[in-house]
């Protein structure tokens, strides 16, 4: 085992505390607002509840009406095709279905998320807003501009 001198231990016990010192001091510096902690401060911060305005958009219930068609529809035929089928068949053919409904809500949706981000967008430049969160991910703080978004949808 590897034997130290007192002034060795001295020494590496001063490198340790300085060490531990000036992590606290860094710490401390990004804490009190110096640097790239400050800038997220100084800017404007808007909340908006996205599946709220989803939900409130004028498309999303024929989206919804198309949606629930398609899996009607995807239902009759799995079951009048696969009927005479082995499990193997008939999950690969699930999984298939599956696909073919995913990009289908995936088309009907992503038109709707266009205009709400635009529409999010737009309310947030009219604040003069930097930044927009989703406010189910917000915990504190944030200006909520839901009903703004709401207002230029309709």
């Amino acid at each position: 085992m590897l034997k130290l001198q007192k002034t060795q231990v001295k020494i590496f016990s001063i490198v340790i505390a300085l060490v531990f010192i000036g992590s606290v001091v860094a710490i401390a510096l990004t804490q009190s607002g110096a640097g790239i902690a400050s800038a997220a401060g100084n800017s404007n911060v808007g909340v908006v509840d996205y599946r709220r305005v989803m939900m409130a958009h004028p498309d999303f219930n024929k989206a919804n009406g198309e949606m629930q068609k398609a899996v009607q529809e995807a239902q009759m035929r799995f079951e009048a095709n696969n009927a005479n089928k082995s499990d193997e068949e008939k999950s690969k053919a699930y999984q298939d279905i599956q696909r073919e409904l995913a990009q289908k809500e995936q088309t009907l949706i992503s038109a709707i998320q266009d205009k709400v981000n635009a529409a999010v967008k737009q309310a947030a430049d009219a604040r003069g807003m930097t930044v927009v969160l989703d406010k189910s991910s917000v915990v504190y703080g944030g200006e909520d501009i839901t009903a703004d978004v709401e207002k230029l949808l309709k």
